[in-house]
């Protein structure tokens, strides 16, 4: 079931995706996109109003267009969230943003990483981490970090499906892993 709700996001970012870029607006309409979706995704009352087929499509129509301009978006982006709306799809909505996130960061030859470490990076740990991810991967990386002080020192990165474990946690559990065996 998932791969078929990513299946469907993705067509649907395509298609806006597409007009964005014919437009010349495709990281506009990824912001307005992206603040819609964080809107969507912040309200549970919201999100079970607007996925209720109890409610009149009328009634949840109205309900998107009141919190609409919350995100101020384009006249495409607002289209695109009613059809969305309109054809039962709003529950997708997250997912379409991610979707159009990479289709953006692929046009820019970009990619994601998340960096985890036991303590806060500070600023010029950050750009020597995002440096050498660039390096590693070729495309220039928008970096994200967060902390973990089970990691007991170092970093865990991830740039899509890579995952480079420097932490200490990982190399104390192979050292035990080793001597146990």
């Amino acid at each position: 079931m998932a791969s078929f709700g990513g299946s469907v996001a993705r067509r649907y970012a395509r298609a806006i995706f597409d007009i964005g870029t014919a437009k010349g607006l495709y990281e506009a309409f990824g912001t307005e996109i992206d603040g819609l979706a964080e809107v969507y995704s912040g309200s549970l009352e919201l999100r079970q109003t607007l996925e209720n087929p109890v409610f009149k499509l009328d009634q949840r129509r109205n309900i998107l267009e009141k919190i609409l301009p919350r995100v101020s978006p384009s006249r495409e982006v607002r289209n695109f969230a009613l059809l969305v709306l309109e054809r039962g799809r709003i529950s997708s909505l997250p997912q379409i943003a991610r979707a159009y996130r990479e289709l953006v960061d692929e046009k820019l030859g970009r990619v994601r990483a998340s960096v985890t470490s036991a303590q806060p990076l500070d600023p010029a740990t950050q750009t020597a981490v995002q440096r050498a991810l660039e390096r590693r991967t070729g495309k220039r990386v928008v970096l994200t970090t967060s902390t973990d002080p089970s990691l007991i020192a170092g970093l865990v990165a991830r740039v899509g499906d890579l995952v480079f474990d420097g932490s200490l946690r990982t190399r104390l559990e192979s050292l035990k892993s080793r001597i146990q065996n």
